[in-house]
């Protein structure tokens, strides 16, 4: 079972992650897809890729996930809620 709650809005989903989230189901992974994520709520969220330092994911931040690129997403305080663009 995903950690997340995902909409389908046509060429783009809207994911949720609640703050009852478990930190140890959000796990290192790989996209089948170039995707870009646009931040739309958060609060302490984190992103990582692959050796690299996490940041934080701030509103209104956008980034790239290229395909098949580790990643993971680490707990932050309340819910996060991301808009993914699959390219």
């Amino acid at each position: 079972m995903n950690p997340y709650t995902d909409h389908n809005t046509g060429q783009t989903v809207i994911r949720e992650f609640s703050t009852d989230t478990d930190p140890m189901s959000l796990i290192w992974h790989e996209d089948q897809e170039d995707r870009i994520i646009e931040v739309l709520v958060g609060n302490g969220w984190q992103f990582q890729y692959d050796e690299d330092i996490p940041f934080e994911m701030v509103t209104g931040d956008k980034f790239e996930i290229p395909k098949g690129y580790l990643h993971r997403v680490i707990k932050g305080r309340g819910n996060l809620k991301i808009k993914i663009y699959k390219q």
